[in-house]
Protein backbone atom coordinates (compact mmCIF):
# COMPACT_ATOMS: atom_id res chain seq x y z
CA UNK A 1 0.00 0.00 0.00
CA UNK A 2 1.48 3.60 -1.17
CA UNK A 3 1.76 5.44 2.07
CA UNK A 4 0.51 9.23 1.78
CA UNK A 5 2.84 11.91 1.52
CA UNK A 6 1.87 14.05 4.10
CA UNK A 7 1.44 10.54 6.63
CA UNK A 8 5.04 9.52 5.24
CA UNK A 9 6.74 13.50 5.97
CA UNK A 10 5.31 13.21 9.14
CA UNK A 11 7.05 9.77 10.20
CA UNK A 12 10.08 11.02 8.50
CA UNK A 13 10.07 13.92 10.80
CA UNK A 14 8.99 12.06 14.43
CA UNK A 15 10.92 8.94 14.04
CA UNK A 16 14.10 9.25 11.30
CA UNK A 17 15.09 13.33 11.74
CA UNK A 18 18.21 12.96 10.05
CA UNK A 19 17.29 10.24 7.29
CA UNK A 20 17.55 12.57 4.22
CA UNK A 21 16.57 10.22 1.16
CA UNK A 22 12.85 10.28 1.26
CA UNK A 23 13.56 14.07 1.18
CA UNK A 24 15.39 13.72 -1.58
CA UNK A 25 13.18 11.50 -3.58
CA UNK A 26 9.68 13.45 -2.71
CA UNK A 27 10.80 16.93 -1.66
CA UNK A 28 11.40 20.27 -3.38
CA UNK A 29 13.16 19.35 -6.95
CA UNK A 30 14.26 22.42 -9.28
CA UNK A 31 16.16 22.32 -12.36
CA UNK A 32 17.92 24.78 -14.52
CA UNK A 33 17.62 23.90 -18.61
CA UNK A 34 20.04 25.53 -21.11
CA UNK A 35 20.37 24.36 -24.81
CA UNK A 36 23.14 27.13 -26.41
CA UNK A 37 22.98 26.39 -30.04
CA UNK A 38 24.12 29.73 -31.98
CA UNK A 39 27.71 30.35 -31.47
CA UNK A 40 28.61 33.04 -33.48
CA UNK A 41 32.33 31.71 -33.65
CA UNK A 42 30.80 28.29 -35.23
CA UNK A 43 30.34 27.61 -38.79
CA UNK A 44 26.65 26.65 -38.25
CA UNK A 45 24.28 26.88 -35.57
CA UNK A 46 24.52 23.63 -33.41
CA UNK A 47 21.22 21.03 -34.14
CA UNK A 48 20.41 19.54 -31.05
CA UNK A 49 21.21 21.60 -28.06
CA UNK A 50 17.57 23.67 -28.33
CA UNK A 51 15.80 20.40 -28.80
CA UNK A 52 17.46 18.16 -26.08
CA UNK A 53 16.91 21.21 -23.92
CA UNK A 54 13.19 21.43 -24.59
CA UNK A 55 12.98 17.48 -24.25
CA UNK A 56 14.71 17.29 -21.06
CA UNK A 57 12.79 20.13 -19.42
CA UNK A 58 9.57 18.34 -20.54
CA UNK A 59 10.63 15.10 -18.61
CA UNK A 60 11.74 16.71 -15.37
CA UNK A 61 8.34 18.78 -15.26
CA UNK A 62 6.79 15.44 -15.54
CA UNK A 63 9.25 13.99 -12.61
CA UNK A 64 8.04 16.63 -10.36
CA UNK A 65 10.83 19.24 -10.75
CA UNK A 66 10.32 23.18 -10.78
CA UNK A 67 12.28 23.82 -14.09
CA UNK A 68 13.74 26.80 -15.85
CA UNK A 69 14.94 26.22 -19.28
CA UNK A 70 17.51 29.15 -20.56
CA UNK A 71 18.23 28.91 -24.75
CA UNK A 72 21.07 30.98 -27.02
CA UNK A 73 21.65 32.25 -23.27
CA UNK A 74 24.32 35.20 -23.34
CA UNK A 75 26.97 35.24 -20.69
CA UNK A 76 24.92 37.85 -18.10
CA UNK A 77 22.06 35.56 -19.41
CA UNK A 78 24.08 32.55 -17.49
CA UNK A 79 25.06 34.22 -14.61
CA UNK A 80 21.52 35.71 -13.84
CA UNK A 81 19.89 31.92 -14.41
CA UNK A 82 22.64 30.83 -12.09
CA UNK A 83 21.79 33.02 -9.28
CA UNK A 84 18.01 32.44 -9.97
CA UNK A 85 18.88 28.74 -9.24
CA UNK A 86 20.85 29.32 -6.29
CA UNK A 87 17.79 31.12 -4.79
CA UNK A 88 15.67 28.43 -4.95
CA UNK A 89 17.34 26.24 -3.18
CA UNK A 90 16.37 25.42 0.47
CA UNK A 91 18.21 22.72 2.89
CA UNK A 92 17.45 18.92 1.76
CA UNK A 93 16.48 20.33 -1.84
CA UNK A 94 17.58 17.82 -4.96
CA UNK A 95 19.49 20.94 -7.60
CA UNK A 96 19.85 19.24 -11.21
CA UNK A 97 21.57 21.29 -13.90
CA UNK A 98 21.86 20.01 -17.89
CA UNK A 99 23.94 22.15 -20.45
CA UNK A 100 23.99 21.21 -23.84
CA UNK A 101 26.10 23.61 -25.99
CA UNK A 102 30.13 23.74 -26.09
CA UNK A 103 32.47 23.22 -23.25
CA UNK A 104 36.16 23.75 -22.59
CA UNK A 105 38.68 22.30 -20.08
CA UNK A 106 41.34 24.61 -18.78
CA UNK A 107 43.06 24.11 -15.73
CA UNK A 108 41.86 21.37 -15.11
CA UNK A 109 38.01 22.47 -14.85
CA UNK A 110 35.31 22.29 -17.11
CA UNK A 111 33.45 25.32 -18.29
CA UNK A 112 30.26 25.52 -19.66
CA UNK A 113 30.47 28.40 -22.83
CA UNK A 114 27.82 30.93 -23.27
CA UNK A 115 26.86 32.12 -26.72
CA UNK A 116 28.61 35.43 -26.54
CA UNK A 117 32.02 34.15 -25.31
CA UNK A 118 35.21 36.12 -27.12
CA UNK A 119 37.87 33.28 -26.40
CA UNK A 120 40.91 33.56 -27.69
CA UNK A 121 43.44 32.55 -24.95
CA UNK A 122 43.28 29.94 -21.87
CA UNK A 123 42.46 33.03 -19.51
CA UNK A 124 39.28 33.94 -21.89
CA UNK A 125 37.73 30.88 -20.72
CA UNK A 126 38.34 31.56 -17.13
CA UNK A 127 37.01 35.06 -17.92
CA UNK A 128 34.00 34.09 -19.75
CA UNK A 129 33.00 30.47 -19.43
CA UNK A 130 31.31 28.92 -16.28
CA UNK A 131 33.32 26.68 -14.07
CA UNK A 132 31.02 23.75 -13.42
CA UNK A 133 32.80 22.98 -9.90
CA UNK A 134 32.25 26.30 -8.98
CA UNK A 135 28.56 25.94 -9.77
CA UNK A 136 28.15 22.97 -7.70
CA UNK A 137 30.21 24.45 -4.97
CA UNK A 138 27.41 27.34 -4.65
CA UNK A 139 24.66 24.78 -5.00
CA UNK A 140 26.29 22.72 -2.11
CA UNK A 141 26.79 25.97 -0.09
CA UNK A 142 22.96 26.66 -0.17
CA UNK A 143 22.15 23.06 1.32
CA UNK A 144 21.10 21.52 -1.22
CA UNK A 145 21.24 17.65 -0.80
CA UNK A 146 21.60 15.77 -3.95
CA UNK A 147 23.16 17.59 -6.87
CA UNK A 148 22.97 16.45 -10.11
CA UNK A 149 24.85 17.99 -13.31
CA UNK A 150 23.95 16.63 -16.96
CA UNK A 151 26.36 18.00 -19.19
CA UNK A 152 26.42 17.85 -23.24
CA UNK A 153 29.07 19.72 -23.84
CA UNK A 154 31.62 16.67 -25.34
CA UNK A 155 31.56 18.88 -28.90
CA UNK A 156 34.86 20.09 -30.88
CA UNK A 157 34.40 23.70 -30.68
CA UNK A 158 35.90 26.85 -32.28
CA UNK A 159 37.53 28.40 -29.23
CA UNK A 160 40.38 25.42 -28.35
CA UNK A 161 41.55 25.82 -32.19
CA UNK A 162 42.25 29.78 -31.45
CA UNK A 163 45.48 28.68 -28.77
CA UNK A 164 45.57 25.03 -28.82
CA UNK A 165 46.22 22.10 -31.69
CA UNK A 166 43.80 19.35 -30.39
CA UNK A 167 40.14 19.75 -28.80
CA UNK A 168 40.71 18.54 -25.09
CA UNK A 169 37.41 17.84 -24.35
CA UNK A 170 36.31 18.07 -20.71
CA UNK A 171 38.33 17.54 -17.34
CA UNK A 172 37.17 15.09 -14.51
CA UNK A 173 35.44 17.30 -11.63
CA UNK A 174 35.98 17.63 -7.77
CA UNK A 175 32.44 17.89 -6.38
CA UNK A 176 31.17 18.11 -2.82
CA UNK A 177 29.95 15.52 -1.17
CA UNK A 178 26.37 14.05 -2.66
CA UNK A 179 26.64 14.86 -6.28
CA UNK A 180 26.14 12.90 -9.58
CA UNK A 181 28.21 14.29 -12.47
CA UNK A 182 27.48 12.65 -16.10
CA UNK A 183 29.19 13.99 -19.32
CA UNK A 184 28.03 12.69 -22.46
CA UNK A 185 31.63 11.44 -23.80
CA UNK A 186 34.80 10.33 -22.24
CA UNK A 187 37.26 12.65 -20.41
CA UNK A 188 39.18 14.80 -22.78
CA UNK A 189 37.16 12.87 -25.63
CA UNK A 190 34.88 14.44 -28.11
CA UNK A 191 32.09 13.04 -30.23
CA UNK A 192 31.60 14.16 -34.15
CA UNK A 193 27.90 15.29 -35.00
CA UNK A 194 25.98 12.08 -36.21
CA UNK A 195 24.17 14.82 -37.91
CA UNK A 196 20.40 14.53 -36.01
CA UNK A 197 18.31 17.23 -34.30
CA UNK A 198 18.80 15.35 -30.89
CA UNK A 199 21.73 13.70 -29.30
CA UNK A 200 22.74 10.02 -28.52
CA UNK A 201 23.06 11.02 -25.14
CA UNK A 202 19.81 12.36 -24.70
CA UNK A 203 17.89 9.99 -26.30
CA UNK A 204 19.19 7.21 -24.18
CA UNK A 205 19.13 9.47 -20.90
CA UNK A 206 15.16 9.99 -21.22
CA UNK A 207 14.61 6.33 -21.91
CA UNK A 208 16.50 5.47 -18.75
CA UNK A 209 14.83 8.05 -16.70
CA UNK A 210 11.45 7.15 -17.28
CA UNK A 211 11.62 3.35 -15.63
CA UNK A 212 10.03 3.54 -12.10
CA UNK A 213 11.75 3.15 -8.99
CA UNK A 214 15.43 3.10 -10.89
CA UNK A 215 18.28 4.54 -8.53
CA UNK A 216 19.44 7.60 -10.21
CA UNK A 217 23.19 6.26 -10.57
CA UNK A 218 21.90 3.51 -12.20
CA UNK A 219 19.30 5.29 -14.45
CA UNK A 220 22.56 7.01 -15.69
CA UNK A 221 24.68 4.00 -15.54
CA UNK A 222 22.03 2.32 -18.21
CA UNK A 223 22.79 5.70 -19.95
CA UNK A 224 26.31 4.87 -20.74
CA UNK A 225 25.19 1.20 -21.44
CA UNK A 226 22.88 2.48 -24.16
CA UNK A 227 25.50 4.84 -25.61
CA UNK A 228 28.22 2.84 -25.76
CA UNK A 229 26.26 0.27 -27.37
CA UNK A 230 24.27 2.41 -29.68
CA UNK A 231 27.28 3.86 -30.87
CA UNK A 232 29.21 0.91 -31.18
CA UNK A 233 31.83 1.74 -28.47
CA UNK A 234 32.82 5.29 -30.20
CA UNK A 235 30.82 7.40 -27.53
CA UNK A 236 31.56 6.23 -23.91
CA UNK A 237 29.82 8.51 -21.26
CA UNK A 238 31.71 9.44 -18.12
CA UNK A 239 30.10 9.17 -15.02
CA UNK A 240 31.05 10.32 -11.59
CA UNK A 241 28.83 9.99 -8.11
CA UNK A 242 29.45 10.81 -4.85
CA UNK A 243 25.93 10.52 -3.41
CA UNK A 244 25.61 9.65 0.03
CA UNK A 245 21.86 9.13 0.09
CA UNK A 246 18.91 7.26 -2.75
CA UNK A 247 17.61 9.44 -4.97
CA UNK A 248 14.96 8.43 -8.42
CA UNK A 249 13.68 10.23 -11.13
CA UNK A 250 10.97 8.57 -10.67
CA UNK A 251 9.81 7.19 -7.14
CA UNK A 252 8.08 5.65 -4.59
CA UNK A 253 5.66 3.36 -7.34
CA UNK A 254 6.13 0.44 -5.30
CA UNK A 255 5.99 -1.00 -9.28
CA UNK A 256 9.73 -3.04 -10.41
CA UNK A 257 11.40 -1.95 -13.47
CA UNK A 258 10.96 -2.91 -16.21
CA UNK A 259 13.42 -5.56 -17.84
CA UNK A 260 17.50 -3.89 -18.34
CA UNK A 261 20.59 -4.69 -17.43
CA UNK A 262 20.94 -6.25 -14.12
CA UNK A 263 21.70 -2.94 -10.98
CA UNK A 264 24.97 -2.70 -9.94
CA UNK A 265 25.65 -3.29 -6.31
CA UNK A 266 24.05 -0.40 -3.86
CA UNK A 267 26.59 0.01 -1.76
CA UNK A 268 28.35 3.05 -3.58
CA UNK A 269 31.72 4.82 -2.56
CA UNK A 270 31.62 7.84 -0.84
CA UNK A 271 35.01 10.22 -1.75
CA UNK A 272 34.26 13.46 -3.09
CA UNK A 273 35.17 11.78 -6.88
CA UNK A 274 34.41 8.06 -7.09
CA UNK A 275 33.39 6.38 -10.33
CA UNK A 276 30.11 4.14 -10.96
CA UNK A 277 30.40 0.62 -10.89
CA UNK A 278 30.20 -1.30 -14.48
CA UNK A 279 26.83 -3.23 -15.41
CA UNK A 280 26.33 -7.10 -14.01
CA UNK A 281 26.17 -8.27 -17.89
CA UNK A 282 26.90 -5.29 -20.45
CA UNK A 283 28.40 -5.30 -24.23
CA UNK A 284 31.97 -6.19 -23.84
CA UNK A 285 33.70 -2.94 -23.00
CA UNK A 286 35.28 -0.79 -25.37
CA UNK A 287 39.48 -0.96 -25.53
CA UNK A 288 40.74 1.42 -23.14
CA UNK A 289 43.81 3.13 -24.68
CA UNK A 290 46.77 3.99 -22.46
CA UNK A 291 46.69 7.71 -20.95
CA UNK A 292 48.40 9.99 -22.96
CA UNK A 293 49.90 12.83 -20.75
CA UNK A 294 48.85 16.36 -20.62
CA UNK A 295 51.42 19.25 -20.71
CA UNK A 296 50.89 22.79 -19.06
CA UNK A 297 51.13 25.07 -20.02
CA UNK A 298 49.82 24.43 -23.06
CA UNK A 299 51.52 25.38 -26.41
CA UNK A 300 51.44 28.23 -28.23
CA UNK A 301 48.94 29.08 -29.94
CA UNK A 302 47.49 27.91 -33.11
CA UNK A 303 44.47 27.38 -35.27
CA UNK A 304 43.79 23.88 -36.57
CA UNK A 305 41.44 25.11 -39.44
CA UNK A 306 38.30 22.93 -40.06
CA UNK A 307 37.37 22.27 -43.62
CA UNK A 308 34.15 23.48 -44.90
CA UNK A 309 31.21 21.00 -43.99
CA UNK A 310 30.78 19.81 -47.80
CA UNK A 311 33.55 19.75 -49.18
CA UNK A 312 37.59 20.97 -49.51
CA UNK A 313 37.82 24.17 -50.88
CA UNK A 314 40.00 24.91 -53.88
CA UNK A 315 42.56 27.21 -54.33
CA UNK A 316 41.10 29.29 -56.36
CA UNK A 317 37.72 29.53 -53.74
CA UNK A 318 36.60 31.12 -51.14
CA UNK A 319 33.51 31.83 -49.18
CA UNK A 320 31.46 34.75 -50.31
CA UNK A 321 32.98 37.45 -48.96
CA UNK A 322 29.41 39.72 -48.23
CA UNK A 323 28.16 36.80 -46.13
CA UNK A 324 31.52 36.44 -44.17
CA UNK A 325 31.10 40.38 -43.58
CA UNK A 326 27.96 39.78 -41.51
CA UNK A 327 29.39 37.20 -39.65
CA UNK A 328 29.17 39.57 -36.00
CA UNK A 329 32.73 38.16 -35.26
CA UNK A 330 34.72 39.09 -38.37
CA UNK A 331 32.54 42.83 -38.31
CA UNK A 332 33.67 43.52 -35.08
CA UNK A 333 37.33 43.00 -36.32
CA UNK A 334 36.68 44.78 -39.26
CA UNK A 335 35.02 47.88 -37.71
CA UNK A 336 38.08 47.79 -35.27
CA UNK A 337 40.84 47.72 -38.87
CA UNK A 338 38.69 50.38 -40.51
CA UNK A 339 39.53 52.57 -37.08
CA UNK A 340 43.42 51.29 -37.48
CA UNK A 341 44.41 49.32 -40.32
CA UNK A 342 47.45 48.90 -38.28
CA UNK A 343 46.29 46.60 -36.01
CA UNK A 344 47.96 43.67 -35.80
CA UNK A 345 46.16 41.48 -33.20
CA UNK A 346 42.96 42.13 -35.34
CA UNK A 347 44.41 41.41 -38.91
CA UNK A 348 45.70 38.16 -37.23
CA UNK A 349 42.12 37.29 -35.27
CA UNK A 350 40.68 38.34 -37.65
CA UNK A 351 42.91 35.84 -40.40
CA UNK A 352 41.74 32.87 -37.52
CA UNK A 353 38.31 33.62 -38.18
CA UNK A 354 38.36 33.19 -41.63
CA UNK A 355 40.28 30.06 -42.06
CA UNK A 356 37.99 28.28 -39.14
CA UNK A 357 35.39 29.10 -42.22
CA UNK A 358 37.25 28.20 -44.91
CA UNK A 359 37.98 31.45 -46.45
CA UNK A 360 41.12 30.76 -46.62
CA UNK A 361 42.23 33.31 -49.08
CA UNK A 362 41.04 36.21 -47.18
CA UNK A 363 43.22 34.46 -44.27
CA UNK A 364 46.23 34.27 -45.77
CA UNK A 365 45.44 38.43 -47.03
CA UNK A 366 45.52 38.93 -43.29
CA UNK A 367 48.28 37.00 -42.01
CA UNK A 368 50.23 38.52 -44.71
CA UNK A 369 49.37 41.99 -43.11
CA UNK A 370 50.55 40.96 -39.91
CA UNK A 371 53.51 39.36 -40.96
CA UNK A 372 54.33 42.84 -42.72
CA UNK A 373 53.43 44.39 -39.23
CA UNK A 374 55.57 42.40 -37.38
CA UNK A 375 57.99 39.80 -38.94
CA UNK A 376 58.73 37.82 -36.22
CA UNK A 377 54.95 37.02 -35.47
CA UNK A 378 55.59 32.76 -35.53
CA UNK A 379 51.75 32.00 -35.26
CA UNK A 380 51.11 34.24 -37.88
CA UNK A 381 53.50 32.25 -39.59
CA UNK A 382 52.56 29.05 -38.50
CA UNK A 383 49.22 29.56 -39.25
CA UNK A 384 49.79 31.11 -42.49
CA UNK A 385 52.07 28.02 -43.37
CA UNK A 386 48.59 25.92 -42.68
CA UNK A 387 46.44 27.91 -44.76
CA UNK A 388 48.70 27.49 -47.59
CA UNK A 389 49.24 24.00 -47.14
CA UNK A 390 45.57 23.64 -47.23
CA UNK A 391 44.77 25.12 -50.55
CA UNK A 392 48.04 23.56 -52.22
CA UNK A 393 51.07 25.91 -52.04
CA UNK A 394 53.34 23.75 -50.44
CA UNK A 395 56.89 25.69 -51.61
CA UNK A 396 55.28 28.92 -49.99
CA UNK A 397 53.93 27.03 -46.85
CA UNK A 398 57.24 25.20 -46.20
CA UNK A 399 58.98 28.59 -46.37
CA UNK A 400 56.86 30.21 -43.67
CA UNK A 401 57.22 27.32 -41.19
CA UNK A 402 60.82 27.10 -41.68
CA UNK A 403 61.11 30.70 -40.50
CA UNK A 404 58.62 29.76 -37.59
CA UNK A 405 60.87 27.20 -36.34
CA UNK A 406 64.19 29.43 -37.52
CA UNK A 407 62.56 32.16 -35.16
CA UNK A 408 61.27 29.74 -32.61
CA UNK A 409 63.15 26.27 -32.42
CA UNK A 410 61.00 23.26 -31.34
CA UNK A 411 57.44 25.41 -31.55
CA UNK A 412 55.45 22.44 -31.63
CA UNK A 413 53.13 24.00 -33.77
CA UNK A 414 54.86 24.33 -36.81
CA UNK A 415 56.29 21.14 -36.42
CA UNK A 416 52.85 19.97 -36.69
CA UNK A 417 51.98 22.51 -39.64
CA UNK A 418 55.48 21.36 -41.39
CA UNK A 419 54.60 17.57 -40.55
CA UNK A 420 51.20 18.05 -43.20
CA UNK A 421 53.10 20.34 -45.84
CA UNK A 422 56.07 16.61 -46.06
CA UNK A 423 53.09 14.44 -45.99
CA UNK A 424 51.38 16.32 -48.77
CA UNK A 425 54.45 16.54 -50.86
CA UNK A 426 55.26 13.23 -50.30
CA UNK A 427 58.51 13.66 -48.14
CA UNK A 428 57.11 10.91 -45.82
CA UNK A 429 60.70 10.25 -43.56
CA UNK A 430 60.45 14.30 -43.24
CA UNK A 431 57.04 13.73 -42.03
CA UNK A 432 57.69 11.35 -39.40
CA UNK A 433 60.57 13.46 -38.12
CA UNK A 434 58.42 16.10 -37.88
CA UNK A 435 55.54 14.54 -36.06
CA UNK A 436 57.55 12.64 -33.75
CA UNK A 437 59.30 15.74 -32.73
CA UNK A 438 55.75 17.73 -32.41
CA UNK A 439 54.61 14.54 -30.14
CA UNK A 440 57.76 14.54 -28.21
CA UNK A 441 56.37 18.25 -26.65
CA UNK A 442 52.71 17.33 -26.74
CA UNK A 443 52.04 13.41 -27.13
CA UNK A 444 48.07 14.41 -27.07
CA UNK A 445 48.79 16.65 -30.38
CA UNK A 446 46.03 14.91 -32.21
CA UNK A 447 46.51 15.99 -35.72
CA UNK A 448 50.25 14.93 -35.24
CA UNK A 449 49.60 11.34 -33.75
CA UNK A 450 46.87 10.91 -37.13
CA UNK A 451 49.95 12.19 -39.33
CA UNK A 452 52.35 10.23 -38.43
CA UNK A 453 50.06 6.77 -38.81
CA UNK A 454 49.18 7.96 -41.81
CA UNK A 455 52.92 8.76 -42.91
CA UNK A 456 54.23 5.55 -41.57
CA UNK A 457 51.52 3.20 -43.13
CA UNK A 458 52.98 4.96 -46.02
CA UNK A 459 56.33 3.89 -44.90
CA UNK A 460 55.62 0.22 -45.10
CA UNK A 461 55.35 0.13 -40.71
CA UNK A 462 51.53 -1.04 -40.92
CA UNK A 463 50.74 -1.64 -37.46
CA UNK A 464 52.75 1.20 -35.95
CA UNK A 465 50.83 3.27 -38.20
CA UNK A 466 47.52 1.75 -37.50
CA UNK A 467 48.07 1.93 -33.64
CA UNK A 468 48.67 5.95 -34.14
CA UNK A 469 45.24 6.02 -36.24
CA UNK A 470 43.54 4.43 -33.48
CA UNK A 471 44.64 6.95 -30.35
CA UNK A 472 44.13 9.85 -32.53
CA UNK A 473 40.62 8.42 -33.71
CA UNK A 474 39.67 8.03 -30.03
CA UNK A 475 41.01 11.70 -28.92
CA UNK A 476 39.15 12.91 -31.87
CA UNK A 477 36.74 11.18 -34.05
CA UNK A 478 36.51 13.94 -36.83
CA UNK A 479 40.30 13.41 -37.14
CA UNK A 480 39.93 11.20 -40.65
CA UNK A 481 37.37 13.35 -41.98
CA UNK A 482 39.88 16.60 -41.30
CA UNK A 483 42.81 14.97 -43.14
CA UNK A 484 40.75 14.19 -46.37
CA UNK A 485 39.51 17.46 -46.72
CA UNK A 486 43.00 18.47 -46.32
CA UNK A 487 43.70 16.18 -49.42
CA UNK A 488 45.35 13.03 -47.30
CA UNK A 489 44.03 9.86 -46.95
Amino acid sequence: MKIPFVLLVTLLVSVTPTVPSAAADRGDRIALVIGNSKYPDADAPLKEPINDARDVADELKRDGFNVEIGENLTGDAMRRAFDRLYGRIKPGSVALIFFSGFGVQSNRQSFMIPVDAQIWTEADIRRDGFSLETVLGEINSRGAGVKIALIDASRRNPFERRFRSFSAGLAPVIAPNGTLVMYSAALSSVVSDNGSDRSLFVQELLKEIRVPDLMAEETLNRTRVGVTRASRQEQVPWISSSLAEDFSFIPGTGAHPSPGPAKPSPAMPSPAVAALPQPAAPDPAPPQLPPLPRQDPLPPPKVEIPPPADKPVPKSESSPQLALADDPTIKSLTDKLNANPDDQNALYRRGQVYASKGAYDLAIKDFDGSIRLNPKDVEALNNRCWARTVIGDLQAALRDCNEALRLRPNFVDALDSRGLVNLKSGQIKNAIIDFDAALKINPRLTSSLYGRGLAKKRNGAGSEGDLDIANAKAMDPNIVKEYADYGVN
